[in-house]
């Protein structure tokens, strides 16, 4: 079954917006987990542009569910999930202006730098994902890493899925195989929505879970956030 973990990161970005606290991110992410989403995921980032570091402590003491903290490792990341310890740390390749993750780890150029980051996190009992693209050759070199699983970049997908989205997902499939084969672990995100996302779930082979946030939060401005969250359950659960 693949699991649904909310991105909240727009949420605290229209918090963020006006010097209040409204909406209020504790909230709103217990609200997410009690209208049915499986995990939480935020991505601080370096200009605090919507999770802020401080709500991390706030978060992961407040949140019975998995809680999925995404980011660049730099030194400032490393430390912030060292120190709160999530049950699982996505990292992705992105230079600190970054609007948006949009490509993955080239896993054999970053090989060296990556295995003594994923340690540290292993030995603090924390789950490694690698934010990755659809390049079935890379899984040689990811797997080295020492990387428990891999985050497939959907964001082309989402691009060429109305132009064909056999031919779209083809890639994914073969990196999922090629992962699974090599005992890897397979989430996915980005731009996954109530179009795309259950052919994607059933195409994939081994999908644990998916993270959303942009299109849940713009499908909650129409449906309600309690709704759109079960429309997506339902996409997964294929209901």
């Amino acid at each position: 079954m693949t699991r649904l973990s909310v991105n909240i990161n727009k949420i605290a970005l229209l918090r963020n917006s006006r010097n209040s606290n409204l909406p209020d991110i504790l909230t709103m992410a217990k609200d997410c987990v009690a209208f049915g989403a499986e995990g939480i995921t935020v991505h601080p980032r370096p200009d605090e542009r919507h999770i802020r570091k401080s709500d991390i402590p706030l978060l992961r003491q407040a949140l019975d569910v998995e809680f999925n903290i995404e980011g660049y490792p730099s030194p400032e990341f490393i430390e912030l999930v060292l120190a709160n310890r999530p049950a699982q740390v996505t990292l992705v390749p992105d230079p600190p202006d970054a609007l948006t993750s949009d490509t993955g780890w080239d896993t054999k150029t970053h090989q060296r730098f990556l295995i003594k980051v994923i340690e540290d996190f292993k030995q603090a009992g924390i789950r490694v994902s690698l934010f990755h693209n659809p390049e079935p050759e890379l899984i040689p070199y990811t797997l080295d890493t020492g990387t428990d699983r891999i985050e497939l970049y959907t964001g082309r997908y989402a691009q060429e899925y109305a132009n064909g989205r056999e031919n779209a997902v083809k890639l994914h499939i073969l990196t999922a195989e090629a992962a699974l084969d090599a005992g890897l672990g397979i989430n996915a995100g980005h731009d996954l929505n109530l179009d795309n996302l259950a052919f994607y779930r059933r195409q994939v082979p081994g999908l644990s879970e998916v993270s959303i946030g942009h299109a849940i939060i713009c499908d909650a401005l129409y449906y309600g956030l309690q709704n759109t969250i079960q429309m997506y359950l339902h996409q997964l659960r294929g209901e």
